[in-house]
């Protein structure tokens, strides 16, 4: 990049000749002048000038991301950036972004450095989060911005890339290395070996995802492939099991969970999508309707809950097929989660795609729970984490009467009040997932509802809290959709999503505290 002297730079200071520096970049905004969206009349202040100051109190570090390679000239001679987030990567074949953060709580204690140390991770969980970030930004980020203002749901060859890189089957987790072993166009972040891989592993996938800041294209890149997926897993039959885990592990086909219903949420026994069995016994006949099906909009298979064909309900999984439609649903999130109506009429299912055994679907659903509420606690904490960090970075480059706005006690109270709430849910996430790396499937399923209940409750009310405080933070930027409050604005409009997918705040306190007091001694007395 060639250097230019800010002598030179002094030169360019006319509307037709218009050159500035940020961050000593050297930028020839002469074209773009007319183009800027706060009108030419802000810039000229500025022309033949240094305009860092000015220039980061209104805009994020990615809009010069964005226009570096038309405008950027070069660099001041013998200066040195200072402000970029970028760092080296670990090895030449990956990008250059950010992979630690700097600034206090932005990442977990265990890879903040400085000391600190884990008793849950090992070696493998830095690189593998690094080989996970490294997957993101090469695929998923450069047009997150843009598909999730137009709704863009994703396209399969980002599934596919994501499937053959191993995100998709790092988020499924230990129930599914066992077929990643067989699968060799699965490579696994830092490649990892399936053997290798933990619950802490599967937790980093969610927190990578969650970090990203666009809710709408996160829940579009698998929140229903998330707990759709598993079912099969567990409870489907052998060859079922092999025809369809493969092409979904891989992205050549995508999954979703259909349980909810106009007038069923928390309430699943409450469904009213229903099937009957053929008199041959070949198939059942699914009619109803779900709604709030995430990835529904372009989903192949729909894992589904219906009451039938006797006095239970039963778990199918049902190939999107004749008699089968799906609509969009404008909830407060991007279209890009591809959220659905998803109608049955009449919609024929071969008797080998149940899961489980007939009438016993209920089993099936309520053991998928712990695995659904515990990702979406991992991601809630992980998209509260980046609202910390840019408060945390507001605070310090933002002044307000005269100084920043970190010196006034009333904003470090807030950031406090955040942090301490983030920190907790965290400690009691990492503690959960160590006993699910100790426990079996059967053993999580007996003792780990209830603490994984209330481990969400905490979670989602420190997400109320978080997204409130930071709101106030930012002001006016908090509210807004683009710019420097951007993620703050896109999580205080969705986190609520977390309060009530999966079961709502309400039913998972009483859950969480019903299910501890079976253990409750009788002789306990004050």
């Amino acid at each position: 990049m060639a250097e230019v002297t800010m002598e030179e730079v002094a030169k360019h200071n006319t509307a037709e000749d218009f050159w500035l520096v940020i961050d000593s970049e050297v930028w020839d905004l002469s074209k773009f002048l007319n183009a800027h969206p706060g009108g030419r009349g802000v810039l000229m202040a500025y022309a033949g000038k240094d305009a860092t100051d000015a220039f980061y109190s209104l805009h994020k570090a990615e809009v010069l991301d964005k226009f570096r390679t038309k405008l950027c000239k070069g660099m001041i001679a013998g200066g040195k950036q200072k402000l970029s987030q970028k760092q080296k990567p670990p090895s030449e074949d990956m990008p250059s972004i950010e992979y630690r953060s700097g600034v206090p709580f932005a990442e977990p204690s265990w890879i903040r450095g400085g000391g600190w140390k884990s008793p849950y991770h090992n070696e493998t969980h830095g690189p593998f989060r690094d080989g996970l970030r490294a997957l993101l930004h090469q695929h998923v980020l450069p047009t997150m911005a843009e598909d999730e203002d137009k709704g863009s749901v994703p396209q399969l060859e980002t599934y596919q890339a994501l499937g053959r890189g191993g995100l998709l089957a790092s988020r499924i987790g230990v129930s599914c290395m066992p077929a990643v072993e067989m699968i060799p166009e699965i490579k696994l972040p830092s490649g990892l070996p399936p053997k290798k891989f933990d619950f802490f592993h599967e937790q980093i996938a969610h927190e990578e995802m969650g970090q990203c800041g666009y809710p709408g294209v996160i829940d579009g890149l698998g929140a229903g492939f998330c707990i759709g997926l598993p079912p099969m897993l567990h409870f489907s039959t052998p060859d079922l099991r092999n025809k369809v885990v493969p092409e979904v592990l891989k992205g050549d086909k995508r999954i979703c969970l259909a349980i909810s219903e106009p007038g069923a949420g928390s309430d699943v026994a409450g469904i009213s999508t229903f099937c009957t069995k053929s008199k041959d016994g070949s198939h059942y006949v699914v009619n109803g309707v779900k709604k709030w099906i995430t990835n529904g909009v372009f989903a192949d298979y729909f894992v589904t809950a219906a009451k039938g064909p006797g006095k239970g309900m039963s778990l199918l999984l049902i190939e999107r097929s004749e008699g089968m439609s799906t609509k969009p649903i404008k909830t407060s999130y991007s279209p890009a989660a591809g959220t659905a109506l998803v109608m049955y009429d009449d919609v024929k299912v071969p008797a080998t795609n149940l899961l489980g055994k007939e009438n016993e679907g209920f089993k099936c659903v309520m053991a998928n729970f712990n695995h659904e509420r515990w990702f979406i606690c991992s991601q809630c904490i992980s998209g509260m984490r980046l609202v910390v960090k840019d408060c945390m970075t507001w605070c310090n480059q933002r002044k307000a009467f005269g100084k920043p706005l970190i010196q006034q006690p009333v904003i470090r109270n807030k950031l406090a009040r955040m942090v301490g709430a983030v920190e907790s849910s965290y400690s009691w996430l990492e503690s959960i997932t160590h006993q699910m790396n100790t426990m079996s499937y059967k053993e999580q399923n007996l003792r780990l509802g209830g603490p994984i209940a209330l481990l969400k409750y905490q979670t989602t009310r420190s997400a109320t809290l978080v997204s409130d405080e930071a709101v106030q933070i930012f002001g006016g930027r908090g509210i807004t959709k683009t710019g420097l409050g951007g993620n703050v604005e896109r999580f205080q409009r969705t986190f609520k999503f977390g309060s009530i997918l999966g079961g709502s705040e309400e039913i998972m306190a009483d859950l969480g505290i019903r299910q501890a007091f079976r253990d409750m001694p009788a002789h306990a007395r004050l």
